[in-house]
């Protein structure tokens, strides 16, 4: 039996273990926690964040990092997008050059703006890396509700191998060279959740959203492509898949915590009731960097990282956003030289 580990014991790691498990590979699955470990391990059940769907007998929990690396074949990344770094470091001691890492989560890194594969690279130089992302809600995946993904490296073989090791007639997958557009798709649609969630919140309705989600998915590729991405990338499973299910789940965390802001709640009530990591708030002050330095136009980005970072009221930043110089759509395209 083979054996994978996962790091990080959240909803989506814990999802993905069952998918491999169910595939007959031996899972290890990280966690920093010995209360988790213990209590998944004897009750086979992660209730904290998939109550109901249990864990077969080859899913194994840990709190020892040599543990779970230890010849495994792949290594998944499965922490927030502001712990890949460190997690990554830890690896150092452990890890061999031919495991490959496969990073799950979606973000960009605070303060240096970089991409994950880019933060990986820094401290794993010498490790094959794939990207697995798409529209993807962890509680589905975990129930074998019929989902598809992208495996995205600059190694296509490598990521034929992620496609085959996780492929399954509920999970299927592509492959896709982009690493970048992939990457940028999945952390920036998070901001555009957050801003549906905003509009859910405010009582806005379905043309409202139609708009956001539409100009939004713009945005995303206007600063991809400055950023080195393929365009076509963007209307894909990364993309505008991965968009229209976090604008439209209550399953995404960054809708429901626009929805909070919208109905005017706190900062910090709404992270204390959502419960989870809010990648889209990190990626909206991330991604607002990256376009001022870029000299991208941003719009809804900007938006939202005023309402998040400056106090502005989600209303009137909501009449600034329509009322805003006209132009045509049209001459947008020719001129940003975009398909779409």
């Amino acid at each position: 039996m083979e054996k994978v580990c996962i790091l990080g014991a959240g909803s989506w790691g814990s999802a993905l273990g069952l998918v491999l498990a169910k595939k007959g590979y031996e899972v290890i699955i990280w966690t920093l926690s010995q209360e988790q470990a213990d209590k998944i391990n004897k009750t086979k059940e992660n209730i904290d964040y998939l109550p109901g769907v249990l864990f077969p007998n080859n899913i194994t929990l840990t709190t020892s990092l040599e543990e779970a690396v230890l010849d495994s074949k792949i290594i998944v990344l499965a922490v927030p997008s502001q712990a890949i770094r460190s997690v990554s470091s830890s690896l150092k001691p452990f890890v061999k050059d031919e495991q490959i890492v496969v990073d799950v989560a979606k973000g960009l890194e605070r303060g240096t703006g970089l991409r994950l594969s880019e933060v990986v690279a820094e401290e794993l130089p010498n490790n094959p890396y794939v990207t697995l992302s798409g529209p993807s809600h962890a509680e589905e995946v975990a129930r074998d509700i019929p989902t598809t993904v992208v495996a995205a490296s600059e190694n296509l073989e490598v990521a034929q191998i992620v496609q085959d090791m996780f492929m399954t007639p509920k999970f299927r997958v592509y492959t896709n060279p982009d690493i970048v557009g992939v990457e940028l798709g999945g952390a920036l649609k998070n901001i555009i959740a957050f801003g549906a969630g905003i509009c859910d919140g405010l009582g806005y309705g379905d043309n409202a959203k139609a708009a956001l989600m539409t100009r939004g998915i713009r945005e995303i590729g206007r600063l991809g492509v400055k950023m080195g991405a393929n365009l076509s990338t963007f209307s894909g499973l990364s993309g505008i898949g991965d968009l229209i299910v976090t604008c439209t789940s209550m399953h995404s965390r960054n809708r429901r915590a626009g929805i909070l802001i919208g109905q005017g709640k706190s900062l910090e009530e709404t992270l204390a009731e959502v419960k989870m990591v809010v990648e889209g708030i990190t990626a909206t002050e991330v991604a607002y960097d990256v376009s001022k330095k870029l000299g991208i136009d941003m719009p809804i980005t900007s938006a939202i990282y005023s309402v998040l970072h400056e106090g502005a009221n989600p209303n009137e930043v909501v009449a600034d956003l329509m009322m805003r110089n006209k132009t045509h759509e049209i001459e947008e395209v020719v001129e940003d030289k975009l398909g779409f």
